[in-house]
């Protein structure tokens, strides 16, 4: 028992340890809230894309900002906000297709990125915490950006749930509602870009996209209901945080691919065991179904 106590307790003396757990909770939390509209939508594309085209944002707070957290959070919120009105407002034009808008842009902004960081030669080394995840170098002032515009995207979500319900499932009716279907539309927009944001430092630029998306999927095999799935991929999320930490912590491997690695056996085990939904349950029953048929050959041909 003691050892376990031990387990548990040991890294928390580390304030290092202590804020990179709140954070990994809070951002677990946000994606997963924002990842369920991801899902069902099926945005996985704008939220990749968006991810990668923030690159630039990202090096012009390095080259500017003096390489501060800070300074990369604030210019990577302001592109990947461009960004997201952008490719809103091209594909709005109703000549080009939002698929095709979200290509372009995260095509061209990536290769501004990737441009702007061979310029200087230390910059790839600088900001591999960023491509790939820090979240145990998170300070004081990052931990409260994260907390505040997390809950930021949170309340907006909670005060127009109604609303991006409805322009999840049928935007038809939203429009027949007079809702003001492209302004919520684009609002989505801009909450998955700050929480790509706020989520930077804990997973990284290069898996991102995992956080988003494979929480609110697990919790989606999981439940049939919206709230529910919500709340199921806000627990998987934080989970996932919390144990890829400690993971990261004792295995000595790099904490956002631990969080990630943790976030997808979640969704393994989901996907073959889900009631009703999972694939060996089915498998199960089909089998069943099968020798139910074979021994009762009567019976299938009635």
């Amino acid at each position: 028992m003691e050892q376990i106590i031990e387990f548990i307790t040991g890294p928390l003396a580390y304030p290092f340890m202590v804020r990179g757990l709140i954070a990994a909770v809070l951002v677990g939390v946000v994606c997963a809230v924002v990842g369920t509209f991801v899902v069902l939508r099926g945005m996985a594309f704008f939220g990749d894309a968006l991810s990668h085209a923030i690159l630039p944002g990202l090096a012009v707070g390095y080259l500017y900002g003096g390489g501060t957290t800070d300074a990369l959070f604030w210019w990577g919120l302001l592109t990947a906000i461009l960004t997201s009105i952008g490719i809103g407002v091209i594909s709005e034009s109703g000549e080009i297709k939002e698929d095709t808008a979200i290509g372009i842009v995260f095509a061209g902004m990536f290769a501004l990125g990737i441009a702007m960081i061979s310029t200087v030669r230390s910059y790839a080394v600088d900001l591999a915490h960023i491509l790939f995840g820090n979240v145990l170098g998170v300070s004081v002032s990052g931990l409260w950006l994260i907390t505040i515009f997390g809950g930021a995207v949170i309340l907006i979500i909670l005060l127009l749930y109604k609303e991006l319900v409805v322009i999840s499932f049928d935007p038809v009716l939203g429009a027949t509602l007079r809702l003001r279907t492209t302004l919520l539309h684009n609002l989505l927009m801009i909450l998955i870009a700050t929480t790509i944001v706020v989520s930077l430092q804990t997973v990284g630029v290069a898996l991102m996209l995992a956080m988003l998306i494979t929480p609110a999927a697990s919790a989606y095999l999981l439940t049939r209901r919206l709230p529910t799935m919500m709340a199921l991929a806000a627990l998987i999320g934080a989970l996932s945080g919390v144990v890829g930490l400690y993971l990261s912590y004792y295995g000595g491997i790099a904490s956002g691919a631990a969080i990630v690695l943790v976030c997808t056996a979640l969704f393994l085990l989901a996907f073959l065991f889900a009631p009703g939904r999972g694939w060996l349950w089915g498998m199960s029953w089909e089998k069943l179904r099968h020798a139910a048929l074979r021994s009762f050959p009567t019976a299938s041909r009635q």
